[in-house]
């Protein structure tokens, strides 16, 4: 992480995922108290979604937000027992990255977290795209969000590729999405969640579109594409899961095409896990089909996949 988290002048706390320099930032911020590692007992539901959170690859900045979310809440409830003041925050979130770096994950886990904290009555995710809000006529733009949001009451409204409502210009049905989501944002503001996710470079100019848009966002997290260590991880778990195995031959293979695929794709391209995990599918289906024709189904074979079994569409 480049800096600490920041409040910004519009007051969004702007979490940025990078390691390089966090030596540095550790020595300049001294420690005025330990902080026990071990999650007391009461916090059940941290430790569960902790739990959770553990098999994610990566995102250990995400991880530790929602950590500080939860003790924030908590202590928060802590405060009001005491009559000490404690204000309720808006918890709408914008998620920034290419695609397949675990935004909707997260966006998941966080619903499941803030309903056992009784923060959302049900902790549901419903997504959405822009052809679900925007509508045909005047007014029916305005009526399918308000649908959407009602749908999304308790838990949280995830929409993906958000930017794409303020693509058509002042003409377009889009920006009558964007100011019904922004006046409901107000005025149910603790009875649902919205978490807009997108391109980094697209939702900088999506923040432009409404006045009100860049103070509703308290929380602004950045989504790193994953290095190739990460990408192996994923797609070790993946096979793990599912019961297979990569011969020697085909982890190189797997690891050199993930190389060169990386250098060569646009970054907005490449899918991250999803492209790891279309690869890992389609390779199965390839085994299988390899199987069938030399009729070989030994427990070994059955749960190795070979280096002439993994299929790029890129070949």
């Amino acid at each position: 992480m480049d800096q600490p988290i920041r409040m910004k002048s519009n007051g969004q706390i702007s979490v940025i995922f990078n390691k390089q320099n966090r030596k540095s930032m550790t020595k300049e911020l001294p420690e005025f108290q330990v902080v026990p590692k071990v999650i007391p007992p009461e916090h059940s539901a941290l430790k569960e979604i902790e739990e959770e959170l553990g098999t994610l690859v990566g995102m250990e900045e995400m991880k530790r937000l929602i950590k500080e979310i939860y003790a924030w809440i908590y202590v928060n409830k802590k405060r009001e027992e005491m009559g000490l003041k404690a204000k309720k925050q808006a918890l709408h979130m914008m998620f920034k990255g290419n695609p397949g770096t675990g935004k909707t994950t997260v966006a998941r886990l966080i619903g499941k977290l803030f309903q056992k904290m009784n923060v959302l009555s049900k902790g549901h995710l419903i997504e959405a795209e822009r052809a679900d809000l925007v509508g045909e006529y005047i007014g029916h733009t305005a009526q399918k969000t308000r649908d959407l949001i009602k749908k999304a009451q308790g838990g949280i409204l995830f929409i993906d590729e958000a930017y794409s409502l303020g693509r058509g210009g002042e003409k377009d049905f889009g920006k009558e999405a964007i100011d019904t989501l922004v006046k409901h944002m107000e005025d149910k503001q603790h009875e649902f969640i919205l978490i807009l996710a997108g391109y980094s470079r697209e939702m900088e100019y999506f923040l432009t579109l409404n006045p009100g848009l860049h103070s509703r966002f308290p929380l602004v997290v950045d989504f790193p594409d994953y290095n190739i260590n990460q990408l192996m991880d994923i797609a070790g778990r993946m096979l793990v899961e599912r019961e297979y195995t990569l011969s020697h031959e085909g982890e190189k293979k797997l690891r050199d095409h993930l190389i060169w695929v990386k250098a060569v794709l646009n970054p907005n391209s490449f899918s991250n896990g999803r492209y790891v995990r279309n690869v890992i599918e389609k390779s199965v289906r390839a085994q299988a089909m390899r199987l069938l024709m030399l009729n070989t189904y030994d427990r070994h074979e059955l749960m190795t996949l070979r280096s002439n079994d993994l299929v790029f569409d890129e070949d």
